[in-house]
């Protein structure tokens, strides 16, 4: 053994490198320097290197913990991916369109909306759940919520005098998913403090919601013509529009599970009545 390699491997230095490590909070480097260094001492990489080697290694596994605490914090549904959304099903949405919001992060620094319109069991909430856990994966934080449950806590924070926290508080996420609007009750309680939260985000923080019904039927949602109003201008503004008509998924897997094995695929039924 060299001198060299004695002093990288004395243990009043291990020590020492040690605690320091802990006390900085560096655990990936403390875990892996002592290897690192071997390869280093053997192969003569030069310090900065060394260093850079050790400085990437604990950057990528605080970009791993940090992306896993807001897969956690964002509550998708599980194994709800665009791997698994079956864009055949569904021609009049472009795969490409929807990679693009994925990967090009523009629209959520400019607070864009994304709406998505179709029938119940169209493949809604798969979509938006799919493309939440892409931009989690891409760094930006997100908040997959059924519209009634964030609205029934917003009236408790209205309740406790506490609504424009509660309302602050949900800054920190990049993208709201706004799930079942249609379920909303035509109640003024609920729906005021939906619109004020459409209001508070306007234009800085990015809203998804995916509403059953068009725009002209959303009398059904708002108490009164000019919130209805209001609310559409202020989500459409800067927004991503897109349409899903097609037949129910839930419809779909039911008539080709009652049509048993050996039956025609029940997708061809889609594009024939295109």
């Amino acid at each position: 053994m060299t001198s060299h390699d004695a002093k990288a491997s004395d243990p009043v230095d291990a020590g020492r490198l040690g605690l320091a490590l802990s006390e900085l909070r560096l655990p990936t480097i403390k875990a892996v320097w002592p290897d690192l260094a071997a390869r280093a001492d053997k192969e003569g990489w030069p310090a900065a290197r060394f260093l850079a080697t050790l400085a990437e290694h604990e950057a990528a596994e605080r970009a791993r913990r940090r992306t896993e605490r807001h897969l956690d914090e964002a509550r998708l549904p599980p194994g709800e991916t665009l791997d698994t959304f079956d864009f055949e099903a569904v021609p009049m949405v472009s795969k490409a369109r929807i990679m693009a919001l994925a990967a090009g992060l523009d629209w959520l620094e400019q607070g864009a909306n994304l709406i998505v319109f179709g029938p119940p069991g169209g493949g809604k909430s798969h979509l938006s759940a799919a493309l939440g856990m892409a931009l989690v994966e891409n760094g930006r934080r997100v908040l997959f919520t059924r519209t009634t449950d964030l609205v029934q806590k917003l009236q408790i924070a209205r309740r406790d005098l506490a609504l424009e926290a509660a309302i602050a508080k949900l800054d920190k996420y990049h993208l709201l998913i706004l799930d079942d609007l249609a379920y909303l009750s035509k109640d003024q309680a609920e729906t005021s403090v939906l619109f004020e939260l459409i209001g508070s985000r306007y234009a800085r923080r990015s809203i998804m919601i995916t509403p059953n019904q068009p725009f002209g039927e959303w009398g059904k949602i708002f108490p009164d013509q000019a919130m209805t109003l209001a609310a559409v201008d202020r989500l459409v503004h800067h927004a991503t529009i897109i349409e899903m008509n097609v037949e129910s998924y839930r419809r779909r897997a039911a008539i080709e599970k009652k049509r048993g094995p050996g039956r025609p695929a029940g997708r061809a039924t889609i594009k024939n009545s295109a």
